[in-house]
């Protein structure tokens, strides 16, 4: 892998650029005027992470589309929140304002922008992330990336990723430290049915759930830990969940009461 910038970069994507090579102990390379598949051929084929004007953008090897960060649904669920329509997540986790929650499947953020959202400035809300290029490029996208929709981009400023296996993560964890502790294995599944995401595909991590996290989630939460899963799926008895039944849509929550 390697860390290049657009063709015209500003100051500010080369000091990224080098910093982000730096971070992933990759090399920095110098765009010039060089198309992207030059520069895999000058330098051997290999995934490249450019740093734009508009943010980062993810090249693996062999794809001419990018994986890039955007709220995606996010945004849309947002919107319906505002217009004072309900939504299933924040009726599972019953999130509260203030609340403190982890997510322990961040994925691609969007869920844990709806975390903050709902648990407002005085809330705190962390995502862990196991691989550290979906760390890296969620992370930075959260920092920087612009909606034009005030309370979304806020939102997306409060959280924190955290790149590490969430299993670790909880056992560093005082007992009742949080109010919520939230699990999206689906996330795997998602990256695998959505053409958009065929740039992670290769990155993601597949593992399921460990009844060992499931303990440790129990022991961590004040209030709740939550499962999103296929409604038929026979993870919410493997490890204990009730599940919440709801009508039109293929997912469901699944809690744990503590």
């Amino acid at each position: 892998m390697f860390v290049t910038t657009s063709y015209h970069s500003t100051t500010a994507e080369l000091e990224q650029a080098r910093s982000l090579a730096a971070r992933l102990g990759c090399r920095y390379v110098e765009r010039r005027q060089s198309s992207l598949p030059r520069l895999q051929r000058e330098h051997g084929s290999q995934d490249i992470i450019v740093a734009t004007t508009l943010g980062l953008r993810y090249f693996p090897e062999g794809s001419k589309e990018p994986f890039f960060f955007h709220p995606s649904s996010a945004q849309v669920r947002i919107k319906r929140l505002l217009h004072g329509m309900p939504d299933g997540l924040l009726e599972a986790t019953e999130v509260q304002e203030g609340d403190v929650i982890l997510d322990c499947t961040a994925g691609l953020g969007s869920e844990s922008i709806l975390f903050a959202y709902a648990a407002g400035p005085d809330g705190d809300v962390t995502a862990l992330e196991s691989e550290p290029l979906i760390a890296l490029l969620v992370g930075e996208g959260l920092k920087t990336y612009e909606s034009g929709l005030k309370v979304l981009d806020q939102a997306m400023r409060r959280v924190k990723v955290i790149q590490t296996d969430h299993l670790s993560e909880l056992k560093r964890r005082p007992d009742k430290s949080v109010d919520v502790v939230y699990f999206d294995p689906m996330f795997r599944q998602t990256i695998e049915e959505t053409s958009a995401l065929n740039p992670l595909k290769a990155i993601a991590n597949k593992s399921e759930l460990q009844a060992e996290a499931v303990l440790e989630a129990r022991r961590v939460a004040r209030r709740r830990v939550v499962l999103k899963e296929h409604r038929e799926s026979g993870e919410f008895g493997r490890l204990g969940f009730r599940m919440l039944l709801r009508t039109n849509t293929k997912i469901a929550y699944g809690v744990m009461d503590v």
